[in-house]
């Protein structure tokens, strides 16, 4: 196989994947059309190449007409086995898994043969399913990949970190194919609005086989002018239909959670950090890419709040925290984030210049009565390094750390 001449390293992933190279578990690469997850692969198959010299390599791209032939789990199974090496081991590279019908159980068989090494990526959040996960308890990982974070955004453009490369960043998002665009706003959105169309098509309308295709499209418009609001589905519903789009709240979660399946969207719920609950109502919602979310509502400047707020929560996904939204009775937290059993607490403002902007930000995390690490992400640079305990950091800054 030919393995593209240009590869810009995401070592992060590489470094999560490299220590099961060679394992017989599955390594399953989820996340939304275009974020990565085909050249990754090709990361870890240079890596094979280099490490595994005597290894056999077999690389499925279901969108390669060259591979249309493999429809189902038989189809599947027993290309990989007839194509298998025999005495070393064979190394399986499948894109986009999903698009095989009944692939789980390819997958299951193809896990009794110790000698295979099997990666795969799929475009579906629900790509493996409780069912299936138990079938495949302990023989496989899952890793999600995310759009280019800032600093990955910097590398991949070869920028240097200034306020305009973080502006280009919050403008365009991170899908790595734009690093081969002029960035400019109609060429770029043109190219985001094409992914969109074609994450809204292929994941979501034809997979559920939607027929309100009009309301799914209206449904991520208000999300994209509401970034980062608290909405239930009964509250989207009853806007909906203050415009005359009639849709009820069960079928509103339901295009909700297709959304989130497809990666279009992350959903975040609310926590109650008194009763150390879930609240079963009330969620916000943030965009897997700023890019696609500004080419379909606009890059609008009454917006920052929303997109700064989008974009921190973003890049705690990418560090690995699982990310809540804090409730202090009547105050909000903007993200409780938890990683390996510890958490950081951060609220996000657009300057501090204005005292009530203070109290409101800095009062809400002094009244968390813990002492796990607290700060308020700012867009603009603050002249002081914290406030009563509390960090004070700069947006840049805390793109780059964390």
């Amino acid at each position: 196989m030919n393995i593209p001449k240009q590869i810009t390293a995401r070592m992060d992933y590489m470094e999560r994947v490299i220590p099961f190279i060679g394992k017989n578990l599955i390594k399953v690469f989820t996340g939304q059309r275009r974020v990565g997850k085909s050249y990754l692969m090709f990361q870890i198959i240079a890596y094979v190449q280099e490490h595994f010299p005597e290894g056999k390599i077999i690389y499925i791209n279901k969108e390669d007409l060259g591979f249309s032939h493999i429809k189902t789990a038989t189809d599947l199974h027993d290309y990989v086995v007839s194509n298998q090496a025999t005495g070393s081991k064979t190394f399986v590279f499948i894109d986009e898994i999903q698009d095989v019908e009944n692939f789980e159980a390819a997958l299951r068989s193809l896990l009794l043969y110790e000698n295979l090494d099997i990666y795969c990526t799929g475009s579906n959040a629900n790509l493996l399913s409780g069912d299936i996960a138990g079938h495949l308890s302990g023989r496989y990982i899952e890793i999600t990949v995310y759009s280019l974070s800032y600093v990955e955004f910097l590398q991949f453009h070869t920028l240097t970190d200034t306020e305009a490369s973080l502006n280009l960043f919050l403008k365009y998002g991170g899908l790595p194919y734009i690093k081969h665009l002029p960035l400019e706003d109609a060429i770029v959105f043109e190219y985001l609005k094409n992914i969109y169309h074609t994450i809204v098509y292929r994941d979501i309308i034809n997979r559920f086989s939607i027929r309100n295709t009009l309301f799914l499209e209206q449904l991520v418009q208000f999300l994209a002018a509401q970034t980062g609001s608290l909405f239930s589905a009964k509250k989207i519903s009853d806007f909906l239909k203050s415009q005359r789009i009639n849709m009820a709240p069960n079928q509103v979660q339901t295009y909700i959670q297709y959304l989130v399946s497809a990666f279009l969207l992350h959903k975040v719920a609310r926590y109650d950090l008194v009763g150390k609950r879930l609240f079963e109502i009330g969620d916000k919602f943030y965009f897997e890419n700023l890019g696609i979310r500004n080419a379909i509502w606009g890059y609008r400047i009454e917006d920052r709040v929303k997109i700064i707020e989008n974009v921190v929560y973003n890049h705690l996904v990418f560090r690995g925290y699982v990310v809540k939204v804090g409730v202090l009775g009547d105050k909000e937290i903007d993200f409780i984030a938890e990683k390996k059993n510890e958490k950081i607490y951060v609220q996000v403002a657009l300057t501090l210049d204005a005292e009530k902007t203070m109290e409101r930000e800095f009062g809400n995390l002094l009244a968390i009565d813990d002492n796990y690490p607290k700060m308020v992400v700012t867009l603009s640079v603050f002249d002081g390094a914290s406030y009563q305990g509390v960090k004070v950091v700069d947006l840049r800054s805390f793109l780059k750390t964390v």
